[in-house]
């Protein structure tokens, strides 16, 4: 290998584990890392979100049809975009960092609702 291709390479690789160690999640978003997210509305129905470290999140919508998509931060909010079943654009709140604690925020539809971190794996 030539060391111009070498310091390319080195350069390359130096970058990629300097943005991946860059993109580590903020101590707010790791508090819902292993438990639920409620997104509660107005009428009392919630939908169920749960974040993976890798950048996906799973969720059980109101009606408890399957949901996911990615997320990712931007500033001190999650933004979430949803692949299945498939929504276009991202919506971005600040995520309830402390349990039972409700955070307001606004659904894609411009309505009012509750954010609230429950300890574990809620389904119901």
């Amino acid at each position: 290998m030539t060391r111009p291709l070498l310091l390319l390479l080195t350069a390359f690789l130096a970058s990629s584990l300097t943005a991946h160690a860059a993109s580590a999640p903020p101590e707010s978003v790791k508090a819902a890392f292993g438990n639920t997210v409620l997104t509660i509305d107005p009428d009392g129905r919630s939908r169920k979100i749960w974040l993976q470290p890798d950048g996906t999140w799973t969720g059980l919508s109101r009606r408890g049809l399957d949901l996911a998509g990615k997320w990712t931060v931007q500033s001190d909010k999650v933004c979430l975009s949803q692949s299945k079943p498939r929504l276009f654009g991202t919506a971005c709140e600040k995520f309830p960092s402390e349990f039972g604690v409700g955070v307001e925020a606004k659904d894609p539809t411009g309505k009012t609702v509750q954010l609230k971190l429950v300890k574990g794996h809620v389904r119901k």
